[in-house]
């Protein structure tokens, strides 16, 4: 298994001893309980990271570490994007969890009409903290050190205005009335965006996939089957990483 990742506040210390503090540094001491020698990776979650070794702790909560020389790991391409249509309870979470751990680069919060959850005020920022959090602690599970963006929640307008600065504009849609095309054989580009839209356990109103449409997406289907919201982005997202390469 590969060393622990624990982000550092502030740059990434280059080839100095480091003090692995705060919440982080609990952690490592007394939840991991690291010993002297034993190795870690310490990262901004924007791409800079580097090795390090355990000398040592302090008390419960501060770690030593040795650091290596700073490395930087280059954003992929294409780079995907995947807007998420609000789930109901804790399933928002679930979905941005299953899809950092699978590899995706962005998630786009998306207030679809068909969503039941609706993000307003307090609430809202709750919300958004809660999906930005698991977003940390998952890309920090998978060993990750460039973490996916989680941006603000997103109107049907701007995520039109997403989809129409994509090389390849996806809207999941499962609908035997529409035509769509299977995204296991859509072309796919080599570099650039893609944005996929993932709607609501109701669906893609027909009024968004028209403005979803005129702004140049595509509509697919992943299968025969109907996955759920909160499942049907990571199962995307792990198509198209297959199929670019990115898994490879």
């Amino acid at each position: 298994m590969t060393a622990p990742v624990f982000v550092v506040e502030g740059p990434v210390p280059d080839g100095r001893t480091y003090v692995l503090d705060g919440p982080e540094g609990r952690h490592a001491v007394s939840v991991k309980r690291l010993r002297a020698g034993e190795q870690v990776v310490l990262t901004d979650g924007l791409g800079a990271w580097c090795e390090g070794v355990v000398t040592g702790s302090e008390g419960k909560d501060r770690l030593l570490v040795e650091a290596g020389p700073v490395r930087t790991e280059p954003e992929e391409r294409p780079r995907i994007t995947v807007v998420q249509a609000l789930p109901k309870g804790d399933r928002g979470e679930l979905a941005v969890e299953t899809m950092t751990e699978t590899g995706v680069d962005a998630i786009v919060p998306w207030a679809a009409s068909r969503c039941i959850t609706q993000w307003r005020g307090e609430r809202g920022l709750k919300a958004l903290g809660k999906w930005r959090a698991t977003a940390r602690e998952a890309g920090k599970q998978s060993r990750r050190v460039r973490f996916p963006e989680v941006a603000e929640a997103a109107s049907t307008k701007e995520v039109a205005a997403l989809l129409a600065g994509a090389d390849l504009a996806v809207v999941l849609h499962e609908d035997r009335d529409h035509e769509s095309a299977a995204l296991a054989s859509a072309e796919l580009p080599a570099g650039g965006e893609i944005v996929l839209v993932v709607g609501p356990e109701g669906g893609v109103s027909p009024e968004e996939l028209a403005v979803f449409e005129e702004a140049g997406a595509r509509t697919c289907r992943l299968g025969r089957s109907v996955l759920r919201t909160s499942t049907a982005g990571t199962a995307a997202v792990a198509l198209l990483l297959g199929r670019t390469g990115r898994w490879g």
